[in-house]
């Protein structure tokens, strides 16, 4: 099955992961019960990104039914593991969240219930965001500082007017993913800045962002090499979508 076919599910939830541990597990049950509540048909994607300490062994006894385990043979990075949980999805929406537990799964409902909305046009995109003056987040001053300049750099790079593009909470419909996806080359954590400057590129305007809230043991750390990191592949986009024009190519 490809984004191309017609979906046959409500809602696909990817969860990317690389060595989390029991985490993994505890995420995934409370997923589960979130998604079980809403009445929704769905699907969860467990997508190990080459895990080496062995938390794959944590899935065991989940419904084969709902939950689809994938393992990649090698650590490659959040967004090719994205990739690959989602090139697989049969939902109408396809979204995903974080295994490591500091955003609370409950929360893919209420993303759910907004991209569900009769009373309103269907969204292009939903994404959580900490910045969102309803947020509730703990998290150290460094970080804080770190996700302004990197908002800012996005406001001034691209125009993009969204208050967070990094939160690992996002839902996206299944035709709008079947447009950007193709064209996307991040494998690491600007994986989210991609899908959101290739969807307006194309023509996708209609972001809706939602408050999150953070658990107190958030526990990413942010070294400098991943700031180097991100820095550079936000770099790369600028040049694909304002030198090279990439994104304008015919789809492959």
């Amino acid at each position: 099955m490809s984004l191309s076919d017609g979906p046959t599910l409500d809602l696909t939830v990817v969860v990317p992961y690389f060595n989390p541990g029991q985490r993994v597990r505890e995420t995934l049950d409370e997923l589960l019960r979130t998604l079980g509540a809403t009445g929704a048909s769905f699907e969860v994607i467990a997508v190990s990104d080459g895990s080496t300490d062995g938390s794959e062994r944590a899935l065991v006894g989940l419904p084969a039914d709902l939950v689809r385990d994938v393992r990649l043979a090698h650590h490659r990075g959040k967004g090719e593991a994205l990739r690959a949980g989602f090139t697989m999805g049969r939902g109408r929406f396809l979204g995903f969240i974080d295994a490591d537990g500091d955003l609370p799964p409950e929360q893919v409902a209420t993303l759910a219930a907004i991209a569900h909305d009769a009373r309103t046009p269907a969204p292009d995109v939903v994404l959580g965001s900490k910045r969102h003056p309803a947020s509730e987040v703990v998290y150290p001053p460094l970080r804080r500082l770190y996700s302004w300049v990197w908002q800012q750099l996005v406001l001034v790079l691209f125009g993009l007017r969204v208050r967070d593009t990094q939160t690992g909470l996002k839902l996206v419909r299944r035709d709008v993913l079947a447009d950007v996806l193709p064209r996307m080359l991040e494998k690491r954590f600007a994986f989210d800045l991609e899908l959101l400057v290739v969807a307006r590129r194309l023509g996708y305007h209609h972001f809706v962002e939602v408050p999150v809230r953070i658990r107190e043991r958030f526990g990413s750390t942010v070294s400098p090499r991943a700031v180097a990191g991100m820095l550079a592949d936000l770099i790369a986009i600028f040049c694909r979508l304002r030198v090279s024009r990439y994104y304008d190519r015919p789809r492959p």
